[in-house]
């Protein structure tokens, strides 16, 4: 399909879609954020998709899909290892049809409960998702079901389109708009809207540099396949974008820009800590570049949508962990004692009287690099600053004791 014939249709479709999709969904919440305004220079907009049903935009091109193929379905399926599969599953139960739902093994046990809790039946299939999307492909040929695409799809893309229509609603005019990518639906919904009603507003993609698939893809001028790496941002993770998507992309993203896995970190602890919500890294990609500094307003008006909400809890643990100790709030330190009553008690006095409080300690005499009639320490503890460590670490010097700051 030619670019102006795909783009017309999505607006098109995307009237019906929000009609639709907003008697089943939120019409998520936007508000300024003052801490990310002074960081970029202008004025910064959060749109909470996390908060959406679900907990993530995903639900609503699911809802438009499923919606086109009542009356001529017997039911739907899907391959997804989140965010989709919870979307098609919910959408499935509001209109009565069946749905399967083709998760790989790997997913983890709360998106496939979630999943469940909808009223799918889910069929834990691959290691890979490649293998479970080839998976669900048989079923629906061989049951006579409908595959809903997780966003190579004009009608889910349109679905994704009534973010947009949301933004010129509530937020009205603005500058620029950070939308992260995945396959490409919801930026090519979010542009379609937005290059149609505001042309001036530039969009800009953001995708995690574990998996730069639309920024290559455009730079060699045609969809690629890219090498892939782990991500926190693991509903960012395609190996290729749709060619829908690609073509909408293509002709209306003004630009694209990556961030790492550590930028991703310090978005989730950011949003967590400081605007009291929970984001997945997916959710986090569009905040990452404001508090990386990539991105610089002069004045302006962002809008950053938090995508989503549904992140493994193991996974948010370690990144608080690690938030914690980039901002000097949690540190581990590791030295030697002489091995004698009172030497670790005076070491604990010292962190004590700085405000610090234990979380862990290891002592170890078995450790045949520690000298003669030493033990090995290692103290991990909560400090009020990053400078209180460094202070500890100089008075247990101060007394004899050497200790380095591990993280």
């Amino acid at each position: 399909m030619e670019f102006k014939d795909l783009w017309f249709k999505i607006i098109d479709y995307s009237i019906e879609a929000k009609s639709i999709i907003s008697k089943y969904t939120h019409m998520t919440p936007v508000s300024v954020s003052s801490t990310l305004s002074r960081i970029a220079g202008g004025t910064v907009y959060i749109k909470y998709e996390n908060l959406q049903k679900t907990g993530s935009f995903k639900v609503r091109g699911a809802l438009y899909k499923v919606y086109k193929v009542l009356g001529k379905s017997r039911g739907v399926v899907a391959a997804s290892a989140g965010n989709h599969a919870q979307g098609v599953a919910y959408a499935a139960s509001i209109f009565n049809i069946p749905s399967i739902i083709v998760m790989p093994e790997t997913a983890s046990i709360s998106k496939i409960e979630a999943t469940k809790s909808y009223g799918a039946d889910v069929i834990l299939y691959g290691k890979v998702f490649d293998e479970s999307y080839r998976k669900a492909l048989e079923i629906a040929n061989s049951k006579g079901y409908d595959f809903i695409h997780a966003f190579d799809d004009i009608h889910v893309i349109a679905g994704q389109a009534s973010l947009g229509l949301e933004l010129l609603e509530q937020v009205g005019d603005f500058d620029v708009i950070l939308v992260p990518i995945g396959g490409g639906g919801l930026i090519s919904g979010v542009a379609s809207i937005l290059k149609y009603r505001r042309p001036n507003i530039k969009i800009i993609g953001v995708e995690p540099e574990a998996a730069p698939k639309m920024l290559k893809s455009i730079n060699a001028g045609k969809p690629i396949e890219v090498d892939i790496k782990p991500s926190i941002a693991d509903g960012l993770i395609t190996k290729r974008p749709g060619d829908l998507t690609y073509t909408i992309t293509s002709n209306l993203v003004d630009d694209i820009i990556t961030v790492d896995e550590e930028e991703l970190s310090q978005a989730i602890y950011f949003m967590l800590e400081r605007k009291k919500t929970l984001v997945e890294g997916a959710g986090a990609a569009s905040i990452a570049p404001i508090i990386s500094g990539k991105i610089k307003l002069n004045g302006l008006k962002v809008v950053a949508l938090s995508t989503g909400g549904n992140i493994d809890l193991t996974a948010l643990n370690r990144i608080i962990i690690r938030g914690l100790s980039k901002l000097g709030r949690i540190a581990r330190i590791a030295g030697y004692v002489p091995d004698y009553p009172g030497q670790l008690k005076r070491v604990l006095e010292v962190i004590a009287s700085h405000r610090g409080n234990i979380l862990d300690i290891l002592h170890d005499r078995s450790d045949p690099r520690v000298p003669p009639w030493h033990a090995k320490v290692i103290i991990l503890f909560e400090a009020p600053t990053n400078k209180t460590v460094e202070d500890i670490v100089s008075e247990l010097k101060s007394e004899g004791y050497y200790f380095i700051i591990e993280i």
